[in-house]
């Protein structure tokens, strides 16, 4: 199990046409399959004119959670090979969004398959693949008097960030830092902070 996953920098765009249909593609991270549907949807309201709105998603550090679509296009012949990209390239937590303007002449399944995976290719190969550290999160709890104690933890390691805080008599505070990581920040909080209790991670 690798705590390193490979996934692109930015939103990036491709072009390829074929017997005149044109094929516009794009590429956006996502770190949910709730954000990649949102994408889907707006890219989509976008180009509502165009004949087709193919996609694929791959998300999670184990690439384990993914979907396509053939949107009205024969069975098998778009989500697939956009699919098929994302995993050529080993990518994970991105999102492929392929919009067909029809051009007249119809390409067969072996030519729509190619048309695809091409334009699915472009949009990768436009953006840049970057490698990325699995994350972890813990929220706990702890007694505002031992507020240094947390502070001093959090300071010391420029790989923690704190993602939300609330300070009050009882303070709660969710951080994260890389996966392989966190099982020694879990323990240096519960060594050196009186009073800590971990509600989550």
């Amino acid at each position: 199990m690798s705590d390193f996953f490979k996934t692109i920098k930015g939103k990036s765009q491709g072009l390829y046409k074929e017997k005149m249909s044109k094929f516009i593609s794009f590429a956006v991270p996502v770190a949910t399959a709730d954000e990649a549907r949102a994408v889907i949807k707006k890219i989509g309201n976008e180009y509502h004119d165009a004949r087709h709105c193919c996609w694929a998603y791959m998300i999670g550090t184990q690439r384990d959670e993914y979907l396509s679509s053939d949107n009205g296009e024969p069975s098998g012949t778009a989500g697939k090979p956009i699919l098929g990209q994302i995993n050529s390239f080993g990518l994970t937590n991105v999102v492929i969004v392929v919009v067909r303007y029809f051009g007249g002449i119809k390409l067969g399944t072996s030519g729509l398959i190619g048309a695809y995976r091409e334009a699915a290719r472009q949009a990768i190969e436009a953006g840049t693949i970057i490698e990325c550290h699995e994350q972890a999160r813990v929220t706990f709890n702890f007694p505002y008097l031992s507020m240094n104690d947390v502070m001093k933890i959090v300071k010391a390691d420029e790989k923690i960030r704190v993602l939300d805080q609330q300070f009050d008599n009882d303070c709660v505070m969710t951080l994260e830092t890389d996966a392989d990581r966190m099982p020694a920040l879990q323990q240096r909080l519960r060594d050196d902070v009186a009073g800590l209790a971990i509600l989550e991670g």
